[in-house]
């Protein structure tokens, strides 16, 4: 499966229909979080809505859409937590929301963050039911519900956003849709610094079908079995190059354009952006400070069971990774996961969110789904239904706790 494999894709009310059952098995776990949640909150006298709307980087999307770039706050130490940091789609949503509504910027990127949730659990399960079939489909939406860290799906920030442009571009990348994969890249690319990964994606598959296109039309070139990579056309269908050719231009403007922006808006150049991060202390250092601060676990105990709790939880997103790449995952999907894996893994950023940020990595997931749809359906129900409990409460625990950022 590493080579493009396109057909055919099913109409959208059909495609509805076969993924409604991922997606009210989605909603009913999202249901049981939010609720528990809730109720939680409310044990302690807290509001839920607060929680999920008004906290962390929550906060910070809403001073965006409210007061525009150029807010800041500089703290004891000398750092600037500038929110230039924070990618301008989520925020252009909540304000376009609060203007066509009587709903508050919060509201809105509470109502965007529902909506898109649903969105990119009909990605994830378009993708897999492309490549594994519909059973496959159906776990691997429920698996990336109840994650431990799941209910940030629920809340005003732009995780789930950027799941679904980046699920329905890898979708269109596999079934040969070049522009729509392209045009969902560049507005992944407006959502979060990770929308290189969805970029990432896009060239390399148009890459590789260029390729295959050269050897196949090659002077004694022997004929090529494989399925071309462009639907609905032959490889060699000057359309439908101009298409790929397109869509390579299109992914990357997103990202591109507001790093430009901001390096031009700081005075600082195109690398301005890498100096709004480190005012917040991220960067990529190749996962030298996370390692570090795994092996500042094991100086104490009982840090040291948290010590082997993340060496556990990393060499579980490798194992995962790799098993992927063993069973030929879709070459787009490999790369994608992999770019996302390796910004998460390894950036200096806060330790505690790299969970929140492995979320668009759903990939990941799909060996576990493909088990899963190939167990009993009991068997499986009683795995997912025992984990969306354990999952709920975790997340009720998580909000009212120390919570992301």
């Amino acid at each position: 499966m590493t080579d493009l494999e396109t057909r055919a894709a099913p109409s959208r009310a059909g495609a509805l229909r076969r993924a409604a059952p991922a997606l009210a098995g989605y909603a009913a776990v999202r249901a049981l979080g939010l609720l528990t949640l809730f109720l939680w909150s409310a044990a302690r006298d807290k509001s839920a809505y607060t929680l999920l709307t008004a906290r962390w980087d929550a906060l910070w999307y809403v001073r965006v859409a409210e007061l525009g770039y150029g807010y800041e706050v500089r703290l004891a130490n000398g750092d600037v937590h500038s929110n230039l940091a924070f990618f301008p789609l989520l925020p252009w949503l909540e304000r376009l929301v609060a203007a066509v509504s009587p709903l508050s910027y919060a509201d809105g990127g509470f109502l965007v963050a529902l909506v898109a949730s649903l969105a990119a659990a009909w990605g994830i399960f378009a993708v897999a039911d492309h490549v594994y079939g519909s059973r496959a489909g159906v776990c691997a939406v429920l698996l990336w519900a109840v994650l431990p860290v799941g209910i940030v799906q629920s809340m005003a920030y732009s995780e789930s956003l950027f799941t679904a442009l980046a699920a329905w571009s890898l979708y269109a990348v596999l079934t040969g849709r070049w522009v729509t994969a392209g045009s969902l890249a560049l507005l992944a690319g407006l959502t979060r610094p990770v929308g290189l990964a969805v970029v990432a994606a896009v060239w390399t598959a148009a890459v590789v079908s260029f390729v295959r296109e050269g050897r196949a039309t090659a002077p004694d070139a022997p004929a090529d079995p494989t399925p071309g990579p462009d639907a609905l056309g032959t490889p060699a269908d000057p359309t439908a190059r101009a298409r790929r050719a397109l869509a390579m231009v299109l992914a990357p403007l997103g990202t591109a354009g507001y790093v430009l922006w901001v390096g031009h808006h700081t005075g600082k150049g195109p690398l301005g952006y890498l100096d709004v991060q480190a005012g917040w202390r991220n960067g990529f250092d190749g996962g030298y400070a996370f390692g570090r601060f795994v092996a500042e676990k094991f100086t104490s105990f009982p840090a040291a069971l948290a010590g082997v709790g993340l060496i556990l939880g990393v060499a579980s997103v490798v194992w995962l990774y790799v098993t992927g790449v063993r069973r030929r995952q879709p070459l787009p999907l490999l790369v994608y996961t992999g770019v996302v894996t390796a910004l998460a893994l390894c950036a200096s950023s806060y330790f505690g969110s790299k969970p929140r940020l492995l979320l668009p990595a759903f990939p990941l997931l799909l060996p576990l789904a493909v088990a899963l749809s190939q167990a009993r359906p009991r068997r499986s129900a009683v795995v997912l239904g025992s984990v969306a409990v354990a999952s709920a409460v975790y997340g009720a625990y998580w909000l009212n706790g120390s919570g992301p950022p």
